[in-house]
C-alpha cells in the first residue's frame, strides 16, 4: 500500500510562484511514477505532470509546460511541483498520485493523496 500526502498549498497572487510537495510512504514498487493533477470546482480532474522516480523521466501537459516544473528528492521520498506565473485559472485542489506507468491520465493511477488547495487571487 502506498500513502501520499500533499502539502504546501495556499493563497498566492497572480503572477506569483508556489511549490507544493508530495510525500510518499509505504510499500512502493521498484518502478513507479508520481503524477500531479488538479481539479477545479465543476471541472474534471486534469493531469499536469508526472515523473518516474527511478530515472527522473518526466512528462507535462501542454497547459502547464514551461510554467510548472516537477522534480523529486529520492532520499526524502518527496516529489515537488514548482508553479510559476500563476493565474487565477490555476486555482484548484492539487493532488498527487502514484502508479507503475508514466502518464498524466488520472484513470490510470491507483493511489491518491487527499489534495492541497491552491488559490490564485489578488
Amino acid at each position: 500500500q502506498v500513502q501520499l500526502v500533499e502539502s504546501g498549498g495556499g493563497l498566492v497572487q497572480p503572477g506569483g510562484s508556489l511549490t507544493i510537495s508530495c510525500k510518499v510512504s509505504g510499500r512502493t514498487p521498484d518502478y513507479y511514477a508520481i503524477g500531479w493533477f488538479r481539479q477545479a470546482p465543476g471541472k474534471e480532474r486534469e493531469g499536469l505532470s508526472c515523473i518516474r522516480i527511478i530515472d527522473g523521466d518526466t512528462k507535462y501537459a501542454d497547459s502547464v509546460r514551461g510554467r510548472f516544473t516537477i522534480s523529486r528528492d529520492n532520499a526524502k521520498k518527496t516529489v515537488y511541483l514548482q508553479m510559476n506565473s500563476l493565474k487565477p485559472e490555476d486555482t484548484a485542489v492539487y493532488y498527487c498520485a502514484a502508479d507503475e506507468n508514466l502518464g498524466v491520465v488520472a484513470a490510470e493511477y491507483h493511489y491518491w493523496g487527499q489534495g492541497t488547495q491552491v488559490t490564485v487571487s489578488s
